[in-house]
């Protein structure tokens, strides 16, 4: 079974800050799966850009990059919900559509762990790991 995995905006910026390839890591522990973000994803990084310093924008338009080099599926919020924040999205289709939900915002693990959604998160600085 191909598992969704969702990547949150902190996620994609993890090859730039410590060096990890997200990308052969999930490949690693995650088989059978296909990555997905949340389309306003795009707009947080793009909200990075013009707020906030040299460094993080540069991270964030590399993330960008990310997205279009491995093409990621962008999950679209519906015109109902766009009052919600991208965290608040992650939550609600996590529930719904039995999503692996790969962050390191702790707020938003804490949540999800709750609600016993599966997560991947960076351990050590260094590798991934399912949890």
């Amino acid at each position: 079974m191909t598992l969704k995995v969702v990547l949150d905006t902190n996620f994609l910026l993890i090859p730039f800050q410590f060096g990890v390839d997200i990308f052969d890591e999930l490949d690693r522990i995650l088989p059978d799966h296909k990555l997905f973000i949340i389309d306003r994803t795009i707009d947080e990084l793009n909200n990075i850009i013009v707020k906030q310093k040299s460094k993080h924008r540069e991270e964030a338009k590399m993330a960008l990059s990310l997205i279009e080099r491995y093409n990621l599926e962008r999950i679209p919020t519906p015109e109902t919900e766009r009052f919600l924040n991208v965290d608040n999205l992650i939550i609600k289709r996590a529930s719904e559509d039995k999503l692996v939900i790969a962050t390191q915002d702790a707020g938003l693990k804490r949540i999800l762990k709750e609600n016993n959604v599966p997560l991947v998160i960076l351990r050590k600085k260094k590798f991934l790991m399912l949890v």
